[in-house]
């Protein structure tokens, strides 16, 4: 990492923008971008993103900017060092922007410093001491003085070398400050357990209760991986688990994922869900009477609902106020309970509402099953294991207390 990408990326984090980093500093916008993209790499987590073709910062660049402070007020002393006062504030920018001079070779003078010789310096970093000289000479050739006295027993700061060594040591102890966070967070990750799921339709649906059944039983067996959860449409699922951001993906279809390992999780069949106090019997009454609002047609559920209902009332007048797109369930569930329109879910997610929709049945079965797709990890494989065992569980005491119920009506009947 160079001191100028320090440098500029600590502009960026400041400002909140790559164009007006790259005009003051007088740069391309690209060679802003790539210094930000190299600490984004170094640190090895996300620090901006572009959100409408703007710069966004995200919460943990603060951090970040702050330690960055010390790297920067020690470039400054730099400065004064090398002959560029930061009173001149462009001509200063200008330099230390483009300062070419590496973190690893500040590393390498302050070893040689305190080994007080080369020959010892580059045993010990594993170079050559033709190369580690080369480094040293053109260290010294940057800063316009010498730093060091080659001397019979070995080679001893000069004056000069002894400020260059205070401002490196505190440009040192910044940059590992800031390396060993960033090394911990990255432990954290790679022993992370990345699950997707699709937007459970409450707290109380089958996909939320099989999620916390999970941590449960993970964190009970003291497992070495964390696991963090995230929730997202079906078809972000599948290009999350393509691009490796997520390691398992419980969804209602496994299109376009044949090269990962998938098992089904349970089967249901589809039913409408309408509004308490709808009056339609039939799935085309419903469909006719009642806006229709659903998940994008990219969906397992969406695709099959909007199929089932375009062949049921090919010609509703109410065609103008559908919703086909609706990737989040709690809105479905309240577009339907709170502003008369009807949807379809699978039963094993409508059974938890009951309360709050109507659940009508088709006039004819239609399968639907939920999965769960996982990569080569061992740990995702376990994981999936653990769901699968709390869906079985969780749908035999849907069943059981479905049946309850009925057996409760017939009595009272």
């Amino acid at each position: 990492m160079h001191l100028g990408a320090l440098f500029i990326s600590h502009h960026v984090l400041t400002s909140g923008s790559v164009r007006e980093t790259a005009r003051r500093f007088e740069l391309s916008p690209s060679t802003v971008s790539t210094a930000i993209r190299h600490l984004e790499t170094e640190l090895a987590f996300k620090l901006t993103e572009r959100a409408s073709g703007e710069l966004v910062t995200l919460l943990a660049s603060g951090r970040v900017l702050e330690g960055l402070e010390p790297i920067t007020a020690a470039i400054g002393e730099l400065g004064q060092f090398a002959g560029h006062d930061a009173a001149a504030a462009d001509a200063y920018e200008a330099w230390a922007s483009r300062i070419p001079l590496k973190i690893v070779t500040i590393e390498r003078f302050l070893e040689v410093a305190d080994q007080g010789s080369i020959n010892r310096a580059a045993r010990r970093l594993r170079l050559g001491q033709p190369q580690l000289s080369l480094q040293l000479a053109n260290l010294e050739k940057f800063l316009g003085g010498r730093l060091f006295e080659r001397q019979a027993q070995g080679s001893v700061l000069t004056e000069e070398g002894r400020r260059a060594y205070q401002i490196f040591t505190a440009i040192s102890q910044a940059w590992n400050d800031l390396k060993s966070s960033a090394d911990e967070r990255y432990r954290r990750a790679a022993r992370s357990l990345r699950i997707g799921s699709i937007i459970p339709t409450g707290s109380e649906s089958w996909v939320a209760r099989c999620l916390g059944s999970l941590v449960s039983e993970w964190n009970a067996r003291r497992s070495n991986n964390a696991i963090s959860l995230v929730s997202m449409t079906a078809d972000d699922l599948r290009e999350a688990l393509k691009s490796g951001r997520i390691d398992v993906a419980i969804l209602d279809s496994v299109f376009g994922l044949e090269s990962f390992r998938h098992r089904q999780l349970l089967q249901t069949d589809m039913v409408v869900i309408a509004p308490p106090d709808s009056t339609g019997t039939t799935v085309a009454d419903l469909v006719a009477g009642h806006a229709i609002c659903m998940p994008s047609p990219r969906t397992g559920l969406g695709h099959a609902a909007m199929a089932f209902s375009d062949e049921r009332a090919p010609d509703r007048r109410l065609r103008s106020r559908d919703i086909t797109a609706a990737d989040s369930l709690p809105v479905i569930v309240d577009l339907v309970a709170n502003h008369g329109y009807v949807s379809f879910l699978g039963r094993v997610s409508a059974m938890p509402i009951a309360d709050k929709v109507r659940i009508v049945d088709l006039d004819e079965h239609l399968p639907m099953s939920y999965h769960v797709a996982f990569n080569h990890r061992k740990a995702a494989a376990d994981a999936c294991a653990v769901i699968i065992e709390a869906a079985a569980r969780l749908t035999s005491e849907a069943v059981a207390q479905t049946m309850a119920r009925a057996e409760a009506r017939e009595s009272a009947a």
